[in-house]
């Protein structure tokens, strides 16, 4: 059966989350986007795991349901559907290792309370786990792995947003050139990398030594709204096995749906303070300084990509899936009205969008335009078609800035301090 899942997420107990981020919450926004199997994240965290506990139940497949009395009326008909979660985590691992900080982020998916239990218990000799839905803890992100397996074999640890600076397993700023430099001889576990929202397909298939990975996207959603802003088409049975499957071998892993790279918040190399933006020849014309101030620039994830691929930009390996970009929803009403993408208007027309015509990812990628011209307006079908298409325009993200795209007009920009225009 095909279905999308998005495997990342945060709880409110997760620094910088929204306070609405629980169950219930999670279960209405997943049939909003068009999400069938949806992450729990944050089971490490005591409070966020007593409460999945009280409010999910064993679904007969290795994920969990909503228990009924929680499900609200409040999702339009043409909305509603079957909501499944999977026990997820994210573990921050700080630790030393080959003369360098190492930073790394991981995802860890689990079949059972049972099983996050046993995980829980392990990782509470080594840090807090109550002080952060994500905690952050002394431990090689190899020995993290040789924890997960031990207490669930069938368990699974995926790098998240394996490219961004600062907490990742490919970051310039802390991380590693290799999987193998840092697995060591449990690399071969390692099946799956999130790519992270400044990254895509085309950008990882540049390095051999990822052909054997499953290419993955989640939301990272630190708020309900966020859910599925990236995630998975899979084509398997909804199960934890299903799943698991096609993570690991790749069969049954139809697509990933994308942001446009250049929209995340590490895409470009530059320096946040003095609104520098660059893409990597310019970074290395300056010597990785900023032409500003003189300090060193954030290496962005396309500059990173750049210097450990050994392929070609724009080589394709054969038979990886395809995958979609897409600008949510709310981002495209909002251009189409000319206001912001959190007011009352765009609000508004995103209800009445999604009570005539069904869940935010097939209004996004499969509602006919004329659907959508009468729905809502000529404008916003045409706005649609572009984004189908990949007509848009970009201003990179850099240095911790989303980019900011527009779809129907260019950007005039003047760069800092004389830099050329990004468009």
């Amino acid at each position: 059966m095909r279905f999308i899942a998005d495997l990342h997420i945060h709880s409110r107990y997760s620094r910088a989350t929204s306070r609405d981020l629980n169950p219930e919450n999670l279960w209405r926004w997943s049939q909003l986007k068009g999400i069938t199997v949806a992450a729990t994240g944050d089971f490490t965290h005591p409070a966020w795991m007593k409460e999945l506990q009280e409010k999910l139940q064993p679904a007969g497949n290795g994920l969990f349901g909503l228990r009924k009395e929680l499900q609200t009326p409040d999702v339009p008909a043409s909305c509603r559907a079957d909501v499944f979660f999977m026990l997820s985590a994210e573990i921050s691992c700080i630790y030393s290792k080959g003369g360098r900080t190492r930073k790394i982020h991981m995802i860890v998916l689990a079949p059972g309370f049972d099983d996050a239990d046993r995980i829980n218990v392990e990782l509470s000799r080594i840090g807090n786990l109550k002080s952060d839905g994500r905690p952050i803890l002394g431990l090689d992100a190899k020995e993290l792995l040789k924890i997960v397996l031990g207490a669930s074999p069938e368990a699974m640890l995926i790098p998240a947003h394996a490219w961004t600076p600062h907490f990742s397993v490919f970051g310039a700023a802390s991380g590693f050139d290799s999987l193998e430099e840092c697995f060591e001889e449990l690399t071969p576990h390692i099946s799956a990398i999130e790519t992270g929202l400044s990254s895509d397909p085309p950008m990882n298939w540049r390095l051999s030594a990822l052909d054997r990975i499953t290419l993955i996207s989640n939301s990272d959603a630190h708020s309900p709204s966020k859910l599925g802003r990236e995630a998975n088409v899979l084509d398997t049975e909804i199960s934890y096995t299903g799943i698991m499957r096609a993570l690991k071998t790749g069969k049954g892993f139809s697509a990933t749906i994308e942001f446009f790279p250049e929209e995340g918040k590490y895409h470009y190399d530059g320096h946040r303070s003095c609104s520098v933006s660059l893409p990597p020849q310019e970074t290395l014309r300056n010597h990785g300084i900023c032409p500003v101030c003189g300090k060193k620039l954030t290496i962005g994830v396309m500059h990173r990509v750049e210097k450990l691929a050994n392929r070609e930009e724009g080589y394709r390996p054969g038979g990886r899936p395809p995958f979609y970009s897409i600008i949510p929803l709310p981002e495209v009403i909002a251009e189409t009205l000319g206001v912001g993408a959190a007011t009352k208007k765009t609000d508004t027309m995103y209800s009445s969008l999604l009570y005539m015509l069904g869940n935010e990812f097939h209004i996004l990628m499969d509602a006919s335009l004329e659907d959508i011209r009468v729905a809502g307006s000529p404008r916003l079908a045409e706005a649609i078609a572009k984004v189908r298409s990949g007509d848009v325009s970009i201003a990179p993200g850099y240095d911790g800035e989303f980019g900011r795209i527009r779809i129907f007009e260019r950007f005039e920009m003047k760069g800092p301090k004389g830099q050329s225009p990004l468009f």
